[in-house]
C-alpha cells in the first residue's frame, strides 16, 4: 500500500482529525543539547535546520512572552538513574553529570525565566515537573521541536495529549537519524496524538496571540490585598 493510500485508509477509518491549536500556548524544546546535534558524540547527527526551524520559534515565542521549557537528559555517576534504559542504549552514558554533551545547544541557549527540565528517560513528562508547570501558567497547548522523532519527541507528544494539552508537532523543528523512523512517527503522531504543522502553521499562528500574561501577573496586578485580622 503507498503512503498516499495509507493516508487514505486511515482517514476514512476516523484517525487523522486535526485538533488545532488553542488559547494559551507554552514552546517545549526536547533535548536540544550538544550530545544530540553535534556528530561528534555517538548520540548526534547533524540537525542544522532543525535547530534553525526550532530558533525561529523561539524568537516568535519570546516575543508573545510564552512559557518556554527546554529539557536535557543527565544522569548520576553510576547511572543508577537510568534504570534498564542504559542496558537497552548504552551511548547514553555519555549524558553523565558534568558532561558538556548535557549542555543546551547555544544555538537556542535559554535566556533568563525560561525553564530546563532534567529527564532520564523520552519523554519529558515522565518523572518531571512539566504538567504542573504547564498547569500552573494556564496552557492548553504544547508545541513541541526537538530530537529524535521517534524517541523522546513521540513519547513527550503522547504524554502531552495524555495530560490533557492540545498536542502540536512542528515538522521542520524536529529530526531524527534515520528517514523512515521520522516519518513513521510524524505519521503516527498525526495519526492518533497530536497535530503535526508546519512551520509557517506555527509562526502564524503564533503571530496572531496576544502577550502571554501568567496567573501570577494577574494577582501581582490585581489582586487587593489580604485582610489582616486585630
Amino acid at each position: 500500500m503507498t503512503d498516499a493510500a495509507t493516508a487514505a485508509e486511515y482517514q476514512r477509518k476516523g484517525f487523522s482529525r486535526q485538533v488545532g491549536f488553542g488559547e494559551r500556548p507554552a514552546l517545549v524544546l526536547i533535548d536540544w543539547i550538544v550530545g544530540f546535534t553535534d556528530p561528534a558524540c555517538p548520540l548526534g547527527s547533524s540537525y542544522d535546520r532543525e535547530v534553525e526551524a526550532a530558533r525561529q520559534l523561539l524568537v516568535a515565542a519570546r516575543a508573545k512572552r510564552l512559557p518556554i521549557v527546554f529539557t536535557t537528559v543527565i544522569y548520576d555517576h553510576g547511572f543508577r538513574d537510568a534504570g534498564w534504559f542504559i542496558k537497552k542504549v548504552p551511548a547514553l552514558a555519555h549524558l553523565e553529570a558534568g558532561s558538556p554533551w548535557t549542555a543546551i545547544d547555544p544555538r537556542l541557549a535559554p535566556e533568563r525565566g525560561e525553564h530546563v527540565i532534567v529527564k532520564k528517560f523520552a519523554s519529558g513528562f515522565f518523572g518531571t515537573n512539566l504538567a504542573s508547570l504547564l498547569t500552573g501558567q494556564r496552557c492548553d497547548t504544547v508545541i513541541i521541536s526537538g530530537v529524535t522523532t521517534s524517541g523522546c519527541v513521540r513519547a513527550t507528544a503522547v504524554d502531552g495529549v495524555q495530560h490533557g494539552f492540545r498536542t502540536i508537532v512542528v515538522r521542520e523543528a524536529v529530526g531524527d537519524r534515520a528517514v523512515g523512523p521520522h516519518e513513521a512517527n510524524l505519521f503516527d503522531i498525526q495519526a492518533k496524538y497530536g497535530d503535526v504543522v508546519s512551520l509557517a502553521e506555527a509562526l502564524a499562528y503564533l503571530e496572531r496571540l496576544p502577550l502571554f500574561t501568567s496567573p501570577q501577573e494577574t494577582l501581582e496586578v490585581g489582586a487587593a490585598p489580604l485582610a489582616t485580622s486585630h
